[in-house]
């Protein structure tokens, strides 16, 4: 059992049948009233994320989770195949369970499983990846003082924002939690 004032962030727990993973939490003592816990929780069944409070009492049950390395091969309608490194199986997610994090896939890119009571619930992506510009339009002399960006198409096809100076065949660092650019690689 754990508490919601023993939160932590990755921190992982069954509330009704939903499988939740914190995100992002933070203590709140108002000034009036009882203190509680503010989250930003992902269901790891559905990929939808929420923001919810709890009181710090609130007790729920942990869940065993078990992380195995992955393989993205590639996707195909809706789903996303992988194969798993140890045993050479093959298995599909959905891509809603993964959210923005799918837009940075790459063919044979390692990511971690995540298996609750055997079953791969979903995937969890290197924190940051390096990705070639496939396509941007050109900056504009002089404007490098200015914190300008512009709009860039990686390989994967995902389109972000990156500063004037990077150009098409660069490669470039950008954040899988946010999808925002990091820096040039």
């Amino acid at each position: 059992m754990i508490r919601a004032g023993e939160f932590h962030n990755g921190a992982i727990f069954d509330d009704a049948g939903n499988i939740l993973e914190i995100i992002w939490f933070q203590h709140h003592k108002p000034g009036k009233g009882g203190a509680m816990v503010r989250t930003k929780i992902k269901n790891l069944l559905t990929g939808a994320i929420t923001e919810r409070s709890f009181s710090p009492s609130d007790k729920f049950r942990t869940v065993e989770v078990l992380k195995r390395k992955k393989t993205f091969l590639y996707a195909e309608g809706e789903s996303l195949q992988f194969m798993d490194m140890e045993s050479y199986e093959q298995m599909a997610i959905d891509k809603k369970k993964l959210g923005l994090a799918c837009e940075f896939l790459c063919e044979n890119m390692e990511v971690q499983g995540i298996y609750i009571d055997g079953n791969l619930i979903t995937v969890e992506l290197p924190k940051k990846v390096t990705l070639a510009v496939a396509s941007t339009v050109p900056g504009v002399k002089g404007d490098s003082v200015s914190n300008m960006t512009k709009p860039a198409t990686l390989e994967t096809g995902v389109e972000i924002k990156v500063p004037l100076f990077i150009e098409e065949g660069e490669k470039v660092v950008v954040s899988t939690e946010t999808g925002e650019y990091i820096e040039r690689a």
